[in-house]
């Protein structure tokens, strides 16, 4: 049997690159003859014809299998999900905008066949813009410098990843994951192939100031304690200095009481300063609140609005989730009874005996009520019973005692 490579495509607002990344990446796998294949798009909601494009390609190839997801769930999530989707033995996340070549995909499976569980495609240089490349190298250095993790540089996310290693991040309760740093964190070996980043083949990227923060930050309060060891560190440093200040301005006012004039300069000074400071750290500390307030939420990675072309593995999915409808499946499967709606009381489809008992089982609301009816009439008739035999026991008893009334009078007059 063949092996089965899985490749995970995020995607927003890319209708100009979806049908040109499938078709590469399948004449990358007519290279491999080998290996099976399956295209899973995962579209992060977008707002031009990015959908269409994907469905069509659904319709041509069954191979090609799409996520919609109900809105914008970011950067890092839907593709952490996409992968968590994988079906073959091995998976390989890279982006729709041809930044990340498939050209590159015949040596990841010869890195993955070697032994190695994942296998990373490391960025050496890139047509980008030479400053922004600069300040990346700079940020990944920072952030291997001051993590407990060994992070791996100028990594994107783009890698083969082993079955074994997804099952891995299956385990992982995190909402808010970032994969480039759980592959350093969670140990497993792998190999690093380099490669030049070309630009990107059509459209806009998405990604902005405000994103690349987003990533920053969400990496430095996720594998770095250094931010809050640096804010207890510098304000043990800056009360101790302050203290020193306010000890010697003491002594000079007690030593020359009307000749020291300190002015309002340093006490301007001070305040600034400690109040940039403050902020400052209190802006850092909420970066981490935040992390842990998203962490502690459970929220879900994604919410799927359609997905196309999973078939028997989304009834799988589903199955586990509804144990109900895994039993329905399981009876529908043994040729057993299909559940029907019990509300419509209508026949239930496929199933022969089912036009013969309608008419002598009572649909299921009847049934439930019919015990209740009867106990209330026989309650009913039950009361004007003993209510009729009642009222004849005190007749039977007034007649009693009238006639035992007179029998005593009558032995009095004697």
């Amino acid at each position: 049997m063949k092996k089965k490579i899985s490749v995970v495509i995020p995607c927003y607002n890319e209708e100009d690159n979806v049908v040109p990344i499938s078709r590469a990446v399948q004449e990358q796998f007519e290279r491999l003859p080998a290996y099976d294949y399956e295209i899973i798009f995962i579209d992060n909601d977008s707002k031009d014809r990015t959908r269409t494009l994907i469905r069509g390609l659904c319709a041509e190839n069954p191979k090609i299998k799409a996520i919609f997801n109900a809105k914008n769930f970011g950067q890092f999530n839907s593709p952490y999900y996409g992968l968590l989707q994988m079906t073959g033995d091995a998976g390989i996340l890279m982006a729709a905008d041809f930044q990340d070549p498939p050209e590159l995909i015949p040596q990841l499976v010869q890195g993955w066949e070697e032994g190695y569980r994942i296998v990373c495609a490391i960025k050496t240089k890139s047509r980008e813009n030479p400053l922004m490349y600069r300040l990346r190298g700079l940020y990944y250095r920072l952030i291997r410098k001051l993590s407990d993790v060994e992070q791996i540089d100028q990594f994107t996310g783009y890698a083969l990843y082993d079955r074994r290693f997804v099952e891995v991040l299956k385990s992982v309760d995190d909402p808010t994951p970032f994969l480039r740093g759980m592959v350093a964190e969670l140990g497993y070996r792998h190999k690093d192939i380099p490669f030049t980043q070309p630009l990107r083949r059509a459209g806009k990227t998405s990604n902005n100031f405000y994103r690349l923060f987003d990533a920053a930050m969400l990496s430095f309060t996720s594998y770095t304690k250094a931010g809050m060891r640096i804010c207890t560190l510098l304000g043990l440093g800056f009360a101790f200095v302050f203290f020193v200040i306010a000890v010697i301005y003491l002594i000079l006012k007690l030593t020359n009481w009307y000749g020291f004039q300190a002015g309002m300069a340093p006490i301007v000074i001070a305040t600034c300063f400690l109040g940039s400071i403050q902020l400052f750290f209190i802006g850092l500390l909420g970066e981490y609140v935040m992390s842990v307030n998203n962490r502690v939420r459970h929220r879900p990675l994604v919410v799927e609005e359609e997905r196309y072309n999973f078939g028997s593995g989304a009834e799988e999915r589903r199955e586990e989730e509804n144990p109900c409808v895994a039993k329905s499946v399981q009876l529908a499967d043994a040729g057993g009874t299909e559940p029907s709606d019990e509300s419509s009381g209508e026949a239930i489809p496929g199933n022969p005996a089912a036009g013969a008992n309608e008419a002598e089982v009572p649909p299921v609301e009847d049934v439930g009520r019919m015990p209740k009816e009867n106990s209330r009439e026989a309650g009913t008739a039950g009361e004007k019973k003993a209510g009729k035999s009642g009222g004849m026991e005190e007749n039977k008893d007034g007649k009693s005692g009238k006639k035992s009334h007179k029998a005593k009078r009558g032995q009095d007059k004697s």
